[in-house]
């Protein structure tokens, strides 16, 4: 009979494995992800800066500052990021988030935040999205300097990609019941395939990995994903749409999106339209293209195109 150290309970290889004894074992190496340091100079291809800070014993982050000898009187965007990784993978300081960030501040003239939270299973749910409270509050606070010196508190984005475009649409519904430090506001949104799970009757939802990975790990002592406003956001009990704190959205979608089907997040897309908000709303849906596709694919005309399209969307008036 194995141990309790060998005894698998929860198997989502080649992602991650759960042991009976509660260790998580992550397969990093087959995503071909690994931790890369800051670039406290400039980066040689981008011009970007980086340094890394911490938030408190439990969160931190990692900064982008983009070459800011070209203008160094204007205030520029800042820029929220939350990885993706189903909110038991990934890390703020990974070689494909590095990139991703490097050229996105550098093409929208940005500064970006990039943050580190705790994970489930090891961490309940709410943990997460706590420590990712706490790092919005940090921002908006204004306790670092490249923020006080060069960030503009008036157009601060969320952005997140898989189950950080989950945690940054959880943050906006956040925002709007509690206010953040010094009064800031969000100015845009922008989802990446986001971490949603919807009813759709030509899809068999339960069967996804997604849905499996939020009933078994993520979740497994709430309400069902689709009565549960945290992962469904068309639910009975999710907040109304149309009270989207945001003046701007933008929702970028994967053709060929295997752990979450476009067909089902266009019902999230339609809502938002019907639902009376009066903001800027972009979609762009990506033909061809699989799950995040934006980080694991980044060389590509199309991810290069759509990172081109984050920076207008920032950019815009």
């Amino acid at each position: 009979m194995a141990s309790e150290d060998n005894e698998i309970v929860s198997d989502f290889y080649p992602h991650f494995r759960i042991y009976k004894n509660g260790r998580v074992e992550r397969f990093y190496h087959l995503q071909n992800c690994f931790y890369v340091p800051p670039t406290h100079e400039p980066d040689s291809d981008t011009g970007v800066s980086s340094k890394d800070v911490a938030i408190n014993s439990h969160v931190s982050a990692r900064l982008f500052l983009p070459n800011v000898t070209i203008n160094t009187n204007k205030k520029l965007p800042i820029i929220v990021f939350y990885h993706g990784g189903a909110l038991v993978l990934g890390s703020a300081f990974f070689n494909k988030v590095y990139r991703f960030l490097n050229l996105l501040v550098s093409e929208s003239n940005s500064i970006a935040v990039a943050v580190d939270y705790r994970l489930t299973p090891e961490h309940d749910v709410s943990t997460v999205y706590e420590d990712c409270w706490t790092a919005l509050q940090w921002v908006a606070s204004s306790q670092d300097s490249w923020l006080t010196s060069h960030g503009d508190f008036g157009k601060v984005f969320l952005l997140g990609e898989s189950a950080g475009a989950n945690i940054a649409f959880n943050m906006i519904i956040r925002a709007d019941r509690e206010k953040l430090n010094g009064d800031v506001k969000i100015n845009g949104l922008i989802l990446a395939c986001p971490y949603f799970l919807i009813p759709h009757e030509n899809i068999d939802v339960e069967n996804l990995l997604a849905y499996k990975a939020w009933r078994e790990i993520i979740c497994p002592n709430l309400e069902s994903p689709f009565d549960c406003p945290m992962i469904n956001p068309l639910c009975k009990t999710s907040p109304n749409l149309s009270k989207l704190v945001c003046s701007k959205l933008f929702v970028c979608l994967a053709e060929k999106d295997e752990l979450i089907p476009v067909e089902m997040l266009m019902q999230f897309v339609d809502s938002v339209k019907k639902s009376g908000w009066n903001g800027q709303f972009v979609l762009h849906v990506v033909e061809g293209e699989g799950h995040c596709f934006l980080i694991d694919n980044l060389e590509t005309e199309k991810a290069r195109d759509s990172i081109k399209r984050f920076a207008s969307f920032i950019q815009s008036k």
